[in-house]
């Protein structure tokens, strides 16, 4: 009788273990779940981050050449400025005045031009914009990247607990699961809230 009473234990034992190992499985099945979907949050993030990145560059670049452009012509019309003092001819005097307006109308241009976007002014704006999204792409990436680490690492402890046996490991995975998902939610939600480089 003690024999068969055993049998039961065991078998009550080893339900009772595949029953853990079950719900087990499905926690690990969620975090690959949650791993996937925070890792392809994360290249989609770094990708527009770099787009984002290149943008801003590229206006950067213009914005300088523009600059360059201004203080060439700024500096052509002053040049002539003087060379207008010492002119005594009238008719020569109007045609250097009418050539340093069109050329100080052009720098004010480079400098400020709305019509098109494309002065310095409007430039500069457009460059810090494309930097600040830049940079609240690269703080989601990096949220989701500490969350795709939370996930792999559930994913181990949960491994580890069937193996093992010892339940603590399973609730630690539970428990970077949750960690997990609130830094998934930052990074979707309120990617400065919490500096994380």
């Amino acid at each position: 009788m003690g024999g068969a009473h055993e049998k039961l234990e065991h078998a009550e034992h080893v339900e009772h273990a595949a029953g853990h190992n079950k719900q087990i499985a499905l926690l690990i099945a969620v975090l690959a779940l949650f791993l996937a979907i925070s890792e392809t949050l994360g290249k989609s993030a770094q990708t527009s981050a770099i787009s984002d990145n290149v943008q801003a560059s590229n206006l950067w670049a213009f914005f300088q050449a523009k600059t360059i452009r201004m203080t060439a012509v700024r500096t052509a019309a002053e040049a002539m400025t003087v060379e207008a003092g010492a002119s005594t001819d009238p008719a020569l005097r109007a045609a250097i005045d009418k050539q340093i307006a069109a050329w100080r109308a052009t720098a004010n241009r480079y400098d400020d031009e709305p019509d098109t976007g494309e002065g310095r002014k409007q430039l500069m704006a457009r460059a810090q914009e494309a930097e600040h999204t830049r940079d609240t792409h690269l703080a989601k990436y990096h949220h989701f990247e500490l969350a795709s680490a939370a996930f792999q690492v559930g994913i181990v402890l949960a491994s580890a607990s069937v193996i093992t046996g010892i339940m603590a490991l399973a609730f630690g995975a539970g428990a970077l699961s949750i960690a997990g998902l609130v830094l998934m939610g930052i990074g979707l939600f309120a990617p400065h809230a919490v500096h994380l480089v």
